[in-house]
């Protein structure tokens, strides 16, 4: 695909002004200036925060998704944030990505609040990852030309950021990592401080089933994993339960789903330290250490198709049932996470969100990912036509070049994060 020289419209990445940080309850309209355009200015929407009176969860938790799309309030020294879709489990929306930014600022400005928690409305999961229908109507809308721009670029571009300043927060951000916990829904949790996990937890980054690479800081996390276990979980796509996500680093506590709710009452007062070791439970063991015996010299092929030939040639039938669950991946991004998350290893966070903004780019103008989201999430088919069809037909080497490759015309800017927290 030509059109690499286009221009990325830049969203109010600065953030709102700290002068707003006195604000303290539900401050729906803590949107920043959307001076590029690519993204509809999310409305004001008031003080649309859940009471914060009571501590049921059943009462309290926002679960009908009326009202704005994120509610913030302040519970005692803490704030919460609840992501309020919860028909789509959650999935993050450009307008709630900018919402999370400015009242994290905000927040971190506040002397009142001391500590932040995130959460999701409704009973199925925190987040089941970015909106990749809307992801879809931008590749495939009918007047784009080489030359017309992905907006998609300016919500990953937003995105990032927000995952950047997740990482540095100048308090605690305990994320509450329960049920459906995937792609972008890692990037909103896995960066905090205090990660928790439940027994209803299914966590991961299954983007080669759609034909896309790992983002949001997910190559970071998956390249720092024990082992290759990281690079395994990213080729198969698997859903990850408590064990598997402590195991990989992506959470530090377990907590039963039952006593979050006590858990937030008492994050109102408590150390989150001390809130966390009174409730959580040990933690439960990990299929994927237990897989180490057979994923460890597989991975230590070169590239992707020795992977998986290493994993068809073992002697164990769990490393063979695996190869066949990566060969029904897309090809190409298979290839790409593999690379991504070894690169992601050897650097920070940062660096890998750069190189992720570099492979979404390319995948945008490919086509895989939105034949994998035609095939999962449109039609729901469930049988893409991948092209090339094998990691056989691949010239892997160029492939992962292509993709990883700079882009030195649309640039991902982070320096909107080092504003609010500097680095250290």
């Amino acid at each position: 695909m030509s059109g690499e020289a286009q221009s990325v419209p830049d969203a109010a990445g600065q953030g709102p002004s700290a002068g707003a940080a006195s604000q303290r309850r539900a401050e729906g309209d803590a949107t920043p200036s959307n001076a590029g355009g690519d993204a509809a200015r999310p409305k004001a929407e008031g003080d649309a925060a859940p009471s914060s009176s009571g501590t049921g969860r059943g009462a309290e938790q926002p679960s009908s998704g009326n009202g704005p799309p994120v509610h913030f309030e302040v519970r005692g020294a803490l704030g919460l944030i609840t992501l309020n879709r919860p028909r789509a489990v959650n999935a993050l929306t450009h307008e709630m990505v900018l919402l999370l930014w400015a009242q994290l600022v905000r927040w971190a400005h506040d002397p009142a609040v001391e500590r932040v928690a995130i959460r999701g409305g409704g009973e199925r999961g925190l987040c089941a990852g970015g909106d990749v229908v809307a992801i879809y109507r931008d590749i495939t809308r009918e007047d784009r030309t080489p030359e017309t721009p992905f907006e998609t670029m300016g919500f990953w571009r937003d995105e990032y950021r927000l995952n950047l300043l997740i990482s540095r927060y100048p308090k605690p951000y305990i994320a509450l990592m329960d049920g459906l916990v995937l792609g972008g829904g890692i990037g909103v949790s896995a960066h905090g401080s205090h990660r928790v996990v439940t027994e209803r937890t299914r966590s991961g980054l299954p983007e080669t089933q759609i034909g896309f690479s790992p983002d949001v800081g997910g190559t970071y996390l998956l390249g720092h994993a024990p082992g290759a276990a990281g690079a395994h979980a990213a080729l198969t796509g698997a859903h990850l339960d408590a064990g598997d996500a402590l195991y990989l680093g992506l959470a530090d506590y377990c907590v039963p789903a039952a006593s979050l709710e006590e858990l937030l009452s008492a994050l109102e007062t408590t150390a989150p330290e001390q809130a966390l070791e009174a409730l959580a439970v040990p933690h439960p063991e990990s299929t994927l250490q237990a897989a180490s015996e057979w994923i460890e010299p597989a991975y230590a092929a070169p590239h992707a198709l020795a992977v998986v030939q290493a994993l068809e040639a073992s002697d164990h039938p769990d490393a063979v049932a695996a190869a066949a669950v990566i060969r029904s991946k897309s090809p190409t991004s298979v290839a790409v996470a593999l690379a991504a998350v070894r690169a992601g290893g050897d650097g920070d966070l940062a660096q890998a969100l750069q190189l992720e903004w570099r492979a979404g780019y390319r995948f945008l103008g490919g086509h895989d990912f939105a034949e994998g989201i035609r095939a999962q999430v449109v039609d729901k088919d469930r049988n893409p036509a991948w092209e090339p069809a094998t990691l056989e037909q691949l010239d892997l080497t160029k492939v992962t070049d292509h993709y990883l490759a700079p882009l030195p015309n649309v640039p991902l800017d982070l320096s909107p994060v080092d504003v609010v927290v500097p680095p250290a």
